[in-house]
């Protein structure tokens, strides 16, 4: 995999500027009818919590649907808050072999979600607005002048209607493929980004 570019007038000052910009407008984003990470105990110095493990200012970038559901948050509150994600899930067991197979780990790239908030139930149909909304008010200060991977449909419908340019590959948690598979999808997306 190539290095992640970096701008030569950028020292990690402005894009740690941006970050702590997206940070504040995550805490001040709200929307009747979901969870915000404060709500649910999971406010810190980060948009989302994997980027605890996953939040490389200027490395590749991986965007997602939402984070986690409240429940579920809820339920693993105590080996969330020390890593910011549960590797035995399906979608990190896929992530993690693709960084394999591009011999990165998650301190090398950045993990962002389209929707900041954390829905009622697990795999919530999210509405277009309201991933728009999120996107809108928060995400697209963390792009950084980076070309994100859209993984999956509903990260790749609000890059799109946004205009951003980015690579589109399949959900870590994609049915139908093995996770042989759907790590070679996204390890190819996260190089071709």
């Amino acid at each position: 995999m190539r290095p992640a570019r970096r701008d030569a007038t950028d020292t990690g000052g402005a894009r740690a500027r941006a970050y702590r910009d997206a940070v504040a407008r995550r805490r001040a984003f709200r929307l009747p009818g979901y969870v915000t990470l404060a709500e649910a105990g999971f406010d810190g110095e980060w948009v989302s919590p994997i980027q605890m493990t996953s939040g490389a200012l200027d490395g590749p970038m991986l965007m997602t649907k939402d984070w986690l559901d409240a429940p579920s948050a809820a339920r693993h509150r105590d080996r969330l808050a020390t890593r910011g994600y549960l590797p035995e899930i399906p979608f990190n067991r896929v992530l993690d072999a693709a960084l394999d197979l591009l011999g990165l780990d998650r301190a090398a790239i950045y993990v962002a979600p389209v929707f900041c908030l954390l829905p009622p139930v697990r795999s919530h149909p999210l509405p277009a607005a309201d991933a728009r909304a999120s996107f809108e008010a928060v995400t697209r200060h963390e792009i950084m002048g980076r070309r994100p991977v859209a993984a999956g449909d509903d990260a790749a419908r609000v890059l799109r209607h946004f205009d951003v340019p980015h690579v589109a590959t399949i959900h870590p948690s994609r049915r139908g493929l093995d996770y042989a598979a759907r790590a070679r999808l996204i390890a190819d997306a996260l190089e071709a980004a």
